[in-house]
């Protein structure tokens, strides 16, 4: 099994519920964890028989930046859907960073698993 990880994706969305998030882009950070069988690809060094990474976070970006949110929660399942859609993934893990969220915090996150 492979583990692919996807650290620190930034991006900027509308998130939030307030009339100032709601008017305003926000930057979220973005971390995935991926597994799937990868045995073919390592015997293979073929790119059709991995997974394409850049294809999954390309979807992401675009999704995230054209779309609004009002809750973290339903990003991070957004996001984890557009993971688990490709049948190779046997597991997934999004987790996503609001930064500033909170007085007095770094950041607030939501992780949200999946797995077949």
């Amino acid at each position: 099994m492979a583990r692919i990880r996807v650290k620190e994706l930034r991006l900027r969305t509308y998130i939030g519920i307030k009339e100032e998030e709601i008017l305003n882009k926000q930057d979220v950070l973005i971390n995935l964890t991926i597994l799937y069988p990868a045995h073919q690809a390592v015997q293979g060094n073929d790119i059709d028989q991995a997974l394409n990474y850049r294809t999954i976070t390309k979807a992401i970006i675009r999704h995230v930046e054209e779309n609004r949110f009002a809750l973290l929660e339903r990003l991070t399942q957004e996001i984890l859907d557009l993971v688990m859609a490709h049948p190779q993934v046997r597991y997934a893990e999004v987790e996503v960073d609001k930064p500033h969220a909170l007085r007095f915090a770094e950041s607030v996150s939501i992780t949200l698993t999946g797995h077949r």
